[in-house]
């Protein structure tokens, strides 16, 4: 048994666009976005209840786009999960992963700690 949910909507910019990006969106969901300090390339920000949020992100490579993220408690199982469903693993990233939905858009799975997730803000899965 293992949780997930829809935790994030990320806004991919590449480096020349990024700044300008980044004040677009802040301005249009009136929040401010916090740079992370782990994560320079990543800016965000909560929604007003706090369970999603957005982020934006700078690319080193690659075309403007949205992905989103997916949270889980158990990787190993939320990816072997989404691959029966018919998504693929696209790349490693660190500690999570990025994958493919069958029609090839992009998205990632992230392990969050145990406990983080429950049946009152998450999928329970058997």
């Amino acid at each position: 048994m293992h949780y997930s949910h829809l935790s994030k909507v990320v806004i991919d910019l590449p480096s020349d666009v990024h700044d300008e990006g980044l004040e677009f969106w802040q301005g249009a969901l009136g929040l401010p976005m916090e740079q992370f300090a782990k994560y320079p390339e990543f800016h965000g920000a909560h929604l007003h209840h706090k369970e999603f949020g957005v982020l934006v992100q700078e690319l080193t490579e690659g075309q403007s786009r949205v992905h989103l993220d997916i949270h889980t408690d158990d990787l190993d199982a939320e990816v072997a999960r989404l691959q029966a469903l018919g998504a693929t693993v696209a790349q490693e990233a660190g500690h999570w992963k990025i994958m493919r939905d069958p029609a090839g858009l992009l998205f990632c799975v992230i392990p969050v700690p145990q406990g983080t997730l429950n049946d009152a803000n998450a999928a329970r899965w058997d």
